[in-house]
């Protein structure tokens, strides 16, 4: 009894380290008083500014919709990644590609992001929202291929041979059997790429051009001018946006369970 309450108070220790300074910019971001040293008053000026700034509005689309067809887009492909992956027999050519598919995530990003802004040079590609979008691309994909793949390899396949047995054709069998069976790997993969490209900086940072940024970019660049509690109604928000992605993701894996779990019953 008493190692499990020693284990729930670390928890909330740990828990409070890694919200605190999130919190403290909440917190100010209501500040009347302008700092971030006294609260004067409560105020949602901050925020009044942040929604009549139009650059900023329009900054704010155009991460959504790098961060939706970027996640989209790497979805599509790790999936097909995930499934040519499985497909390979030999155990030493398939750890390759795991290791090559890895590399992104663990190259740190200012490499990744200053590779991206070489290779875009070289072949002439102009740095603005193509080039944003095809790195976000780059380093969702791998992602995608990680959170799809165990789902693959868990997959019997029984489920496969049976269906072709039963006369159903390759493509029937990947849109109705394995499709299906994979879905929680791929709604997983879509939600992190999202969040990542959402919460991306250090890439974007190198490959975004003039006249086009992110709200990452944006919010660094604020931050440089001085401290205006405008980039704390800013952040809180696209802070709200990210926890809302999350929580949706898993009351909608909690419903599923349910629903599952009342069709076992019955």
């Amino acid at each position: 009894m008493g190692r499990n309450r020693f284990s729930n108070i670390y928890l909330m220790l740990v828990f409070l380290i890694l919200y605190a300074p999130i919190l403290y910019l909440v917190y100010y971001s209501f500040n009347s008083g302008g700092n971030m040293h006294e609260f004067e008053g409560f105020t949602l000026d901050w925020y009044k500014e942040v929604f009549a700034d139009t650059r900023l509005l329009i900054i704010v689309l155009n991460t959504l919709v790098v961060a939706l067809l970027s996640a989209a887009i790497s979805t599509i492909l790790g999936v097909l990644g995930a499934l040519a992956i499985q497909q390979v027999r030999r155990r030493q050519p398939k750890n390759v590609l795991l290791t090559l598919n890895n590399v992104l995530i663990v190259s740190p990003d200012v490499i990744v992001g200053a590779s991206f802004l070489i290779l875009f040079t070289i072949i002439g590609i102009k740095l603005g929202f193509v080039s944003v979008l095809l790195s976000h691309i780059a380093f969702s994909v791998p992602i995608v291929v990680i959170m799809v793949l165990p789902k693959l390899e868990e997959m019997s396949t029984n489920l496969v041979d049976a269906a072709l047995d039963l006369g159903a054709s390759r493509l029937d069998v990947l849109t109705k059997v394995v499709l299906p069976y994979i879905k929680s790997g791929i709604f997983a993969g879509f939600f992190m790429a999202l969040t990542y490209s959402l919460d991306d900086f250090a890439v974007t940072f190198f490959v975004t051009g003039n006249g086009f940024s992110t709200l990452s970019v944006e919010i660094y660049s604020r931050a440089r001018q001085g401290v205006s509690l405008t980039i704390n109604a800013l952040s809180t928000l696209l802070f709200l946006f990210t926890a809302l992605l999350v929580f949706g993701y898993y009351f909608l894996n909690r419903r599923k369970a349910l629903a599952v779990g009342m069709e076992v019953k019955q």
